[in-house]
């Protein structure tokens, strides 16, 4: 078994329980009338035992992992200058159509043929 750290709760449990169980062993030599008592210390013991099985059982559960932050929602895209969105979108219409023939016309030497893959 490897050592561990002190777990003061369960110290003071055990320390709790090796005195009742001397007082009960002295209370076995020593004859004495106290019926109250023995109510009093049955009921404690109860209180405690449970107290330290809630103690045992909230140990026992794993402990969440915390949550990943929310993605962030995407940025809206900066445009430049003052363009209103439906001119940006129509001026990127207008570059993206026809891209090839307008490349091949700018650049002649350019093949607009695919490599083969052999």
């Amino acid at each position: 078994m490897r050592p561990h750290r002190t777990d003061g709760v369960s110290l003071s449990f055990g320390v709790l329980f090796l005195l009742v169980v001397a007082w009960w062993a002295v209370s076995r030599v020593v004859t004495l009338h106290l019926p109250a008592v023995g109510w009093l210390v049955a009921g404690g013991l109860i209180v405690f035992g449970v107290i330290g099985l809630i103690g045992a059982l909230r140990s026992a559960r794993p402990t969440p992992e915390p949550a990943a932050p929310a993605p962030e929602p995407p940025a809206e895209p900066e445009l430049p200058g003052d363009l209103t969105p439906e001119v940006h979108a129509s001026i990127m219409r207008e570059l993206m159509d026809d891209t090839v023939d307008r490349i091949t016309k700018e650049h002649p030497g350019l093949s607009t043929e695919q490599p083969r893959k052999d």
